[in-house]
């Protein structure tokens, strides 16, 4: 079961009220100098930004007065978990079991890191996997830290909820991997959420050399939780000219979550830098997902999948960013609605002036599985420049009639038909998905959600 926290560690303030004491002391303590100025930034920004409203065009369809209620939060605390895996939950052991094809492992617990391993032999070519506060302490890192973290991606300044995981991060991540270094097999990472009505704040930073190749799994999760708990995620990817970063994201959390994350990625000259999010649990589910194509030659794939119930609520703000000529983006987010479940997808391409020969596509495709369901798709175009080959669509329906007589035709039950339709609606992103485990995992908790309709 959740484990609930009565109040913060030094004199159980809520979240708003200890946030400036937080920052100033350093929220991992014992951090450089350099690293406690720029949390007391952070929080100078939080306190200068409003809180979002749903006058703001990009919250519209999320009411925060209605599903995030900071002021009855404490601050997560620093697990104290060992790094023994006959310590660690047994939702970390199961979910995990088809992870061990992998060049590294870490496993956070409620924003903690409690283990790291790495292959030696990527050790020895200068990779580095390492929790974030670590590396900051590392004065070998220093110089990549200071100039990356939370000061080209997600910096405190894009939005209020930006600058708080700024300010109050526990841990976190760290990737580098070098110059020219390819990195086969993915990094997998295990993130647990255990302690219910507490906010819980991490990050990641993963930064690509030139010609680097690195594969990110993040895979967040929790039971159903007996309290109000928010869990904030920052992911910051850095693909330098050249480098090909995929990074995967598969939001597994239980109910009574408002799970957070917020996600940029930077692709330099010939740099690709794709991400994959899926999102199947907590009660509130937002994604902020930003694609910046830096150098000529950049791209990014963008992929979504979603599957709602009960009265989940998904909302989905996504932007690719055009800044250099001659770039590739293409965005696919598909989800499916059952019972009175709602999605909201809001997508911008920008094309910036300088931007020419840009090639730039975004799509959203939402099945309503019940007359309850509900979704709203805001596709949008900003093109500055003459020669761009940009287009947008989205759609919003239900269940193929014609699809599904012609399988029940075939002596299959409307309820294995119906089935059968949904998988094959989400089935166009998951192909061009090929990396072990995930897809498995991931059709799997479909159809154990199909199983209820």
């Amino acid at each position: 079961m959740s484990q609930a926290v009565e109040g913060d560690v030094a004199s159980g303030e809520g979240v708003t009220d200890a946030l400036d004491r937080e920052a100033a002391e350093g929220r991992s303590g014992g951090e450089p100098e350099w690293m406690r100025e720029r949390r007391m930034h952070a929080f100078d920004v939080y306190e200068r930004t409003p809180m979002p409203t749903r006058r703001l065009e990009e919250w519209r369809y999320t009411d925060l007065d209605e599903k995030l209620d900071l002021e009855s939060l404490v601050l997560g605390r620093r697990s104290d978990v060992a790094d023994d895996p006959e310590a660690w939950p047994e939702g970390v052991l199961t979910a995990m079991e088809e992870d061990w094809d992998a060049a590294a492992h870490v496993v956070l617990i409620d924003g903690t890191v409690v283990h790291v391993d790495l292959d030696e032999a990527l050790a020895a070519k200068g990779v580095v996997v390492s929790s974030l506060g670590d590396a900051m302490n590392d004065e070998d890192a220093w110089e990549d830290i200071k100039q990356y973290l939370a000061t080209q991606a997600v910096t405190p300044e894009r939005s209020k909820f930006a600058a708080l995981n700024s300010a109050l991060f526990l841990d976190g991540v760290y990737v580098h991997a070098p110059r020219g270094v390819h990195i086969d097999l993915p990094i997998r990472v295990t993130r647990w959420v255990s302690t219910a009505g507490a906010a819980h704040f991490d990050r990641a930073l993963i930064l690509a050399g030139e010609t680097a190749k690195v594969t990110y799994i993040d895979e967040v999760l929790s039971e159903d939780l007996d309290d109000h708990t928010f869990v904030s995620n920052a992911v910051e990817v850095i693909a330098k000219d050249g480098a090909n970063v995929q990074f995967v994201q598969m939001q597994r959390l239980g109910r009574n979550v408002f799970a957070h994350s917020q996600q940029r990625t930077l692709a330099h000259r010939e740099a690709s830098a794709n991400t994959l999010n899926i999102a199947l649990g907590a009660t509130t589910s937002r994604l902020d997902l930003n694609a910046q194509m830096l150098g000529p030659g950049s791209s990014s794939e963008m992929l979504g999948l979603y599957f709602a119930d009960g009265d989940q609520h998904f909302d989905h703000n996504t932007s690719q960013d055009h800044v250099s000529p001659n770039a590739f983006s293409d965005l696919l987010f598909k989800g499916a609605l059952d019972d009175e479940s709602r999605a909201v997808f809001r997508g911008i391409i920008r094309v910036h002036p300088k931007a020419q020969q840009s090639d730039a596509y975004q799509t959203n495709r939402n099945l309503l599985l019940s007359e309850e369901s509900s979704a709203d798709t805001l596709p949008n175009l900003e093109i500055a420049a003459d020669d761009v080959k940009c287009s947008h669509g989205a759609t919003v329906g239900q269940l193929d009639e014609n699809s599904l007589f012609y399988i029940m035709s075939r002596g299959i039950p409307q309820e294995r038909a119906e089935r059968l339709v949904v998988m094959g609606f989400l089935g166009e992103v998951l192909l061009k998905v090929s990396l072990g485990g995930v897809v498995e995992k991931i059709t799997r908790e479909i159809e154990r959600k199909l199983a209820h309709v």
